[in-house]
Formats: C-alpha cells, sequence, structure tokens
C-alpha cells in the first residue's frame, strides 16, 4: 500500500521536472544567450553624455537691401557665420515664417509714460490681435517701482488686450522689494525709485523666456530711462542671450513731460535712447523712435510684425566645442548688393540643463 503511494508522487514531481527543463530549454529560433556582463546602463550613460556636449547653435536673423526692404528667399550657401573670427560651417538653414511664436509685451507705467499709455495701450492689443495665432503664445508684464505679471502665457489676444486695458501708471513708492515675475518678492538694496527696466528685462529673460524653444521676441514700449534696478544694462543683455531672445524696443518718449520736468527739451535728462538702441542690437532687434507720434507706433508694430514673420534659421556645431560659459562674438553676412544682416552679436557657451 504504501508502495502504490508514493509511485504517484515520483510520476507528479518527474513531470514537474521535464515541465522545468521544457520551459528553460531554448527553442531553435532563439538567439544564443550571452554570458557578457549587462551594459545597458553604460550605453544609456553614453548616451545622455553625447546629448549633453552637443552643441549645436541656433540663430534667427532676417536680411534687408539696400532701399531697407525684407529679403525673403535666401538659401545655406547665400550666407557665412564667422565665430569669434572663425568661419563655420552651416548644418541647416531655412525660412522660418510659420515657427510658433513666444512673445513677451513690456510695458513702461512709470510716471513719465502717463501721456501715451493710453495710446500704447490701443497700438500695442492691436499688434498681438494681429501677430498671435493659436499655436504661438505671449505675456505681458509692466515695470515701474514694481515689475508686475498682468498676463501670463496665453494664446488669446484678448487675454493680452483685456491685461493691457487694466495697465495703470504707478509712481508710488517702493516696499523694499520687487515682485518677481511668477517668483514672488525679489529684494533689493533700498527702496525702489523710480523705472526698474533693466529688472524687467531681466526677470522676463530668464525666468519666462529661458526654458521656451523656438522664435522668442521681447517688446519693450518705454522711453528708455532705467532707475534704480539692481542688475545693471549688460546683466539684462546676457539674460536676453542666453535665452536666445530678441529685443525690440519702441522708443516713446513723452516730450512734452521732459521739458516740463526739466526745462530744457529733450536733451536734458534723457539718456534712454542709447541704452535701448544697444540692448535691441546686441540681440539681434532694433530701437524704432516713435516719440509720442500714433502713426509711428502702428508703423513701427508693423515693422516688428514683418520682421518676425520673414526670419531665417541657420544652425551650425561651432569648431570650438568647449561649453565653458564663454561669450563667442558672432558675424553673419549674405551675398548680395548691400545686403545687411540683422542678428544677435554672440552667444554664451553654456551646457544643456536637460
Amino acid at each position: 500500500m504504501r508502495f502504490r503511494k508514493i509511485i504517484p508522487v515520483l510520476l507528479l514531481l518527474s513531470s514537474a521536472a521535464l515541465t522545468v527543463f521544457a520551459q528553460e530549454a531554448p527553442s531553435p529560433d532563439a538567439s544564443p544567450e550571452s554570458n557578457a556582463p549587462d551594459t545597458t546602463q553604460v550605453e544609456d550613460r553614453a548616451t545622455t553624455t553625447l546629448k549633453v556636449n552637443v552643441n549645436l547653435v541656433s540663430l534667427y536673423f532676417t536680411v534687408r537691401d539696400k532701399h531697407n526692404g525684407l529679403i525673403p528667399n535666401l538659401t545655406k550657401d547665400d550666407c557665412n557665420i564667422i565665430e569669434d573670427k572663425t568661419p563655420q560651417k552651416i548644418k541647416n538653414f531655412s525660412a522660418e515664417s510659420d515657427l510658433p511664436l513666444t512673445l513677451g509685451i513690456m510695458l513702461d507705467t512709470s510716471g513719465s509714460q502717463q501721456n501715451v499709455l493710453p495710446m500704447e495701450q490701443q497700438t500695442g492689443s492691436a499688434f498681438v490681435k494681429r501677430i498671435l495665432r493659436s499655436k504661438d503664445e505671449a505675456f505681458l508684464v509692466s515695470f515701474d517701482v514694481q515689475i508686475s505679471l498682468l498676463q501670463d502665457f496665453t494664446s488669446s489676444p484678448r487675454q493680452i488686450e483685456k491685461a493691457m486695458d487694466e495697465a495703470q501708471i504707478n509712481v508710488g513708492g517702493g516696499s523694499g522689494g520687487v515682485p518677481g515675475i511668477g517668483q514672488g518678492p525679489v529684494p533689493v538694496s533700498g527702496t525702489p525709485k523710480g523705472t526698474l527696466l533693466y529688472d524687467a528685462v531681466y526677470q522676463a529673460s530668464n525666468d519666462k523666456m529661458r526654458s521656451e524653444t523656438g522664435r522668442k521676441a521681447l517688446v519693450l514700449l518705454t522711453d528708455g530711462e532705467d532707475q534704480g534696478s539692481s542688475y545693471k544694462i549688460q546683466d539684462a543683455i546676457e539674460a536676453a542671450q542666453k535665452a536666445n531672445t530678441i529685443i525690440y524696443v519702441l522708443l516713446i518718449a513723452d516730450r512734452g513731460f521732459y521739458s516740463s520736468r526739466y526745462g530744457y527739451g529733450m536733451n536734458i535728462g534723457y539718456t534712454g535712447a542709447s541704452a535701448m538702441k544697444k540692448m535691441a542690437d546686441e540681440t539681434g532687434g532694433r530701437m524704432i523712435d516713435v516719440g509720442n507720434n500714433g502713426k509711428k507706433m502702428e508703423a513701427a508694430f508693423q515693422q516688428i510684425e514683418d520682421e518676425l514673420r520673414t526670419q531665417y534659421l541657420a544652425s551650425y556645431t561651432p569648431t570650438n566645442n568647449k561649453l565653458d560659459g564663454s561669450y563667442r562674438k558672432l558675424d553673419i553676412s549674405c551675398k548680395g548688393d548691400g545686403l545687411k544682416v540683422q542678428a544677435r552679436k554672440g552667444y554664451y557657451a553654456i551646457p544643456s540643463t536637460e
């Protein structure tokens, strides 16, 4: 009896062993197994390192003829890029009129703009309504003794228009801090005393634009006067260059305000034009002096719109592949009778944070 009970158990165990063996035995079609160590993690690390160290420089620029007309039909063979006096080989080149656009409108709401703010609001709203499409995004910032994000990223021109209409002149004293763009109070030394223009450009570039991709532009509506910023003009320019952001300045200076304030007309007490031209030139944009003339402002907005829709995008891998954070000077030229290239003057060789 005991023997008859053992036999089924043995048969069961044998069957189980055969089943296990059948599962472990490779099929004729299976790939041969390897005893080599697993290198998946090593390969992942190598891929990541390669990604970080590939430094592709992308440049957006516009080209005009000697009559100041925009040139829309150039090719890669028509243009040359020189970095720190060394010619570079252009890898990709295209005319970009339809890429998504990230736009920042920056509204000067200091006391000097009191008489021209309504004109800025009306013309600026019309510009955003024309240029902004569903795949584009825009935000609105005002700056005076404070920096305020009036409207965060949106594809709705109506939202920008609503926020712009609500902008108000602010000449009040500061509270010892400057509200940052989306990041709360930013401490400054002393009490803000005027127009925090450079701080506003720095924050918009660093906090809003730097994480965005594609075509990016800041449009400043200001008289160019800065008073009380923690950052200097070069800090603001550097932030915009690191964010690959073009700066356009509509220089809106109310001559009546300066005449009544200083009693000498525009030449005394007004110094904003040269600083704004430098900021625009260094980042590949333009400064357009519209004074307090509504027609000139409309024309200036139209010029900006045309430029943003008639841009070229060129990219190259620099011969100097060190990502050491240094500044590299750029010079772009295109073949043709009297062609002028509008592009940023350089970039910072910083490693990718991705």
